[in-house]
């Protein structure tokens, strides 16, 4: 019996999935595998929400194995040992797997692939799985990437993708090959309330409504913070129970604005990751090198407290805040007003907050979550790194009634209107009535100390 194995990572699903068509293609049997890595959860990304969510696509991934006549193969350990170990028990001649972006995805590639090759054996890496196009497929003339977005989406708007994949009607795995039991939600605790189901059939179930629904508004809605018309998607890319290359065909299908603008989104995903690929320090380190004079995290201690628990005294800040501790989820334009607020109005470090985002966002991950605070913090790809966001008149033109303040921030319910964007206008009694906060600073003093901070740089 001629056998290949599939090492799953973070693409958990069936539907376009160019490793396991390749490796039913050329094989009589299939080792579906996932390895929950040791070194992966040292590293700091075991956050519980991710784990949950993970468990989630886990268990759907072996349902829809089982449908096909398969199961999931699930090992603990470093990658490559449980790997060769497995290749080792069914006899494997080829491992395939999706290409990554990270530092640490190239090192388990190449060492997985000398592992193997030492035994024999031979590994194959796909691109076009975890992203639409691979990161290095458009480059400048004159550099491995591009540096700044609007030219890297013309290009890339211009490339033909591959066609999707549809899911196999069977998957045939060797009868004696043991695996773990799968991880459950109720294994785990420190989870946020509100956190979304994962796996693939949620997956495909939101991206069925979105693409009938939601996407036709985007263009318009998409910085609606009470209308919340986004199409809640990241945490399936970033799993990989949805394929990057369908959602970009079904949603040129579906045409339109609102879809031209959703694929523009999905475009900046595969900037973030060829920017990695190229610059893999850019991971903790500044892609645009500055001298920014930040804060110390001793001195601003108390005030990225109040940043992490929304209690700053700016309540579209705080509000977006309390949505990423009750959802492990935030809506794209509070990830800007919250960053900026960090950033550039209390002048920390963007690493402290891209940490504090993946100790709770079920979607983080290095390409994304880095290099946007870093695009917002200034020290990124924005071609306009000064730019500071007030989180007064954000809210006013994002959330003109106060609805979504109002929702995160019940403190606040008995204000209406735009007066809930600044409730220490309120005076006396009426003030003294609202168990909020005031402000941890004013706006014009931050401002002033991050034009004189850059100014020193």
């Amino acid at each position: 019996m001629n056998v290949s194995v599939v090492l799953f990572t973070s693409d958990l699903r069936l539907h376009d999935h160019p490793p396991l068509r390749a490796a039913l293609d050329g094989s009589s049997a299939v080792v579906p595998l996932f390895v929950r890595d040791r070194a992966v959860d040292e590293a700091g990304f075991a956050a519980p929400n991710r784990l949950a969510f993970l468990a989630d696509c886990l268990r759907d991934l072996d349902a829809g194995l089982r449908e096909r006549g398969g199961r999931l193969v699930l090992r603990s350990g470093d990658v490559v040992d449980q790997v060769c170990r497995v290749v080792t028990e069914t006899d494997a001649d080829d491992v395939h797997m999706a290409a990554g972006a990270s530092a640490y995805a190239h090192r388990r590639e190449e060492r997985l692939r000398i592992a193997l090759e030492s035994e024999g054996r031979r590994l194959h890496v796909h691109d076009t799985v975890i992203t639409a196009l691979a990161p290095g497929s458009v480059t400048p003339a004159s550099s491995d990437h591009f540096a700044v977005f609007t030219p890297y989406f013309r290009h890339w708007a211009r490339q033909h993708l591959r066609d999707v994949l549809g899911a196999p009607r069977s998957v045939r795995v060797p009868e004696d090959i043991g695996s773990e039991a799968l991880p459950g939600r109720g294994d785990l605790s420190g989870l946020s309330e509100g956190l979304a189901a994962g796996g693939e059939t949620e997956g495909r179930k939101r991206l069925t409504a979105w693409v009938r629904g939601g996407i036709g508004s985007y263009e318009d809605r998409h910085d609606d913070l009470p209308g919340d018309a986004t199409s809640h998607l990241s945490p399936h890319l970033h799993f990989g129970t949805l394929s990057p290359v369908e959602l970009v065909h079904r949603a040129r299908k579906t045409g339109g604005p609102g879809a031209e603008a959703f694929v523009r989104q999905l475009a900046w995903r595969d900037f973030h990751h060829q920017v990695l690929a190229a610059r893999p320090d850019t991971a903790t380190a500044d892609y645009r090198t500055r001298r920014d004079l930040w804060r110390s995290e001793t001195s601003a201690a108390q005030d990225i407290d109040a940043w992490k628990e929304g209690r700053t005294g700016y309540p579209v800040v705080d509000a977006a805040m309390r949505q990423l501790r009750y959802e492990g989820w935030m809506h794209n334009r509070g990830r800007l007003l919250t960053a900026s607020f960090l950033t550039k109005t209390l002048y920390v470090d963007w690493r402290v907050g891209a940490r504090h985002f993946l100790e709770l966002l079920v979607d983080g991950d290095i390409a994304n979550n880095q290099l946007n605070w870093q695009w917002v913090a200034g020290t990124g790809t924005d071609t306009r790194p000064n730019r500071v966001l007030n989180p007064v008149l954000q809210g006013k033109r994002y959330d003109p009634d106060g609805t979504y303040v109002r929702r995160w921030v019940p403190e606040l319910e008995g204000l209406g209107g735009a007066a809930v964007h600044e409730p220490w206008k309120l005076k006396g009694l009426d003030r003294a009535a609202y168990d909020y906060p005031g402000p941890i600073v004013e706006l014009a003093d931050g401002l002033a100390r991050f034009r004189h901070a850059r100014g020193r740089a």
